[in-house]
């Protein structure tokens, strides 16, 4: 799920945007302070949205330059009352990856970032899988509990990327054996027994089910 860190004095359009950004999928944290929302930056955010003139002495150009100096890549969207082409340009030097002008609606809000986090991250989903208390890295090949990693060996990994990838799907002991083991193993199929006990073991809330006679389905 990705997060979404909305900066908006405003406390009744925060709300409604935080409810539509919600129905999309997002996690929305909100800020009506920009002295809250920088002492936030550091912490996990995919994109942040971000009001130009806040109630504060802090605005939505403080933020972004100090969001700027962690990480150049995070999206970044500014909104403001004020239409004028100065402070859109403004917002574009200092990195922005657009602007909304209010008033504005929060399906369009909802649209736009869609469209850029789709362009931004546009491989990690591919990357990452969840299963209930589970995120896996493909990439890292990482398992974690609870954002905990946890010590899986590779066969341990490879099983449970089967299992994951084939979901309700039902293997045979011997399909397992070649797809973790490849075609060159020479040896018992119980090692897939013992394999699949260390797996439940590490990470219990898998629904591994063992079929009878056949081999292993995960549902």
């Amino acid at each position: 799920m990705f997060t979404i860190c909305l900066v908006e004095d405003e406390i009744d359009l925060s709300n409604v945007v935080k409810v539509y950004l919600e129905k999309a999928g997002y996690q929305v944290i909100t800020f009506t302070k920009g002295e809250d929302a920088i002492n936030y930056i550091g912490n996990k955010v995919d994109l942040w949205i971000l009001d130009i003139m806040l109630g504060d002495d802090i605005n939505g150009y403080d933020i972004i330059g100090a969001i700027r100096k962690k990480d150049e890549n995070i999206p970044v969207i500014f909104t403001s009352a004020r239409d004028q082409e100065l402070d859109k340009i403004l917002g574009l030097e200092l990195g922005s990856d657009d602007y909304i002008t209010k008033p504005y609606s929060s399906k369009e809000l909802v649209l736009r970032v869609n469209n850029i986090i789709k362009r931004v991250y546009k491989n990690e989903e591919n990357k990452k899988i969840e299963y209930d208390i589970y995120k896996i890295d493909i990439e890292k090949r990482i398992a974690y509990k609870e954002d905990k990693p946890l010590n899986l060996t590779t066969l341990e990994f490879d099983l449970l990327l089967l299992f994951l990838n084939n979901r309700g799907k039902g293997f045979q002991r011997e399909e397992i054996l070649n797809s973790v083991w490849g075609d060159n193993y020479f040896g018992t199929d119980r090692v897939v027994d013992d394999l699949v006990r260390r797996l439940r073991k590490k990470m219990p809330k898998l629904k591994i089910k063992a079929i009878y006679g056949f081999g292993y389905r995960m549902s």
